[in-house]
């Protein structure tokens, strides 16, 4: 079946009651609107940033820069998405350096999938971080486009909870690869890739 973003797009996949605001670290893939390539271009390996990826890197940084709560890890700018490993850190500071065995979060560990942005986005957490972010991008592209009526993100964004340090470090090797990978990437348009084979593309 066809990937139809309206009848697809309208679903949360998250896991149940989970607290999204609790510390740990989360894998997060943020994809611009209809995988539009408007942040540069990769040549050799390497991402060639324009004027609007600069912006986004800018604002990227300084969403971190003005929550305490939230630590960026290792990040990546691709020609039409971001991928990030962000860090909650609304209880002890020690957590981050001390992993569970059973995961970063009492609750459980959640698989990875699909999350919809809420209307209702509870305050310092990973969704109001990353809403807050694409807000502060759209604003200033859209000074540039000088038009507000083209949607500039994708609706959703990806996330998974990152389990141990093994899955950390899988992660962080996944992310400083990426420019050099493009020519396969899921999120490339020239690869055609439908929704389902785009979820499954990170390969931990």
């Amino acid at each position: 079946m066809k990937f139809d973003p309206e009848k697809h797009h309208r679903r949360s996949i998250r896991l149940p009651d989970y607290n999204y605001a609790q510390s740990g670290a989360y894998f997060v893939t943020i994809c611009t609107h209809q995988k539009q390539c408007w942040f540069g271009d990769i040549k050799q390996g390497k991402m060639q940033i324009n004027q609007i990826g600069q912006i986004v890197m800018q604002e990227w940084l300084k969403s971190s820069e003005i929550r305490q709560e939230i630590e960026l890890d290792e990040w990546v700018l691709m020609p039409n998405h971001l991928h990030g490993i962000v860090w909650i850190k609304n209880q002890a500071e020690d957590q981050k350096k001390g992993l569970h065995s059973e995961g970063l979060h009492s609750q459980g560990l959640h698989s990875q999938g699909l999350r919809i942005e809420k209307i209702c986005l509870k305050s310092r957490s990973l969704g109001s971080f990353i809403n807050g972010f694409k807000c502060s991008v759209t604003r200033c592209i859209n000074r540039i486009r000088n038009n507000s009526d083209i949607p500039f993100w994708q609706r959703n964004y990806y996330e998974s909870v990152i389990r141990d340090e093994q899955h950390l470090s899988n992660i962080r090797q996944y992310i400083y690869d990426n420019p050099q990978n493009w020519e396969h990437d899921a999120e490339n348009p020239h690869n055609n890739c439908e929704w389902q084979t785009m979820l499954i593309d990170v390969p931990f």
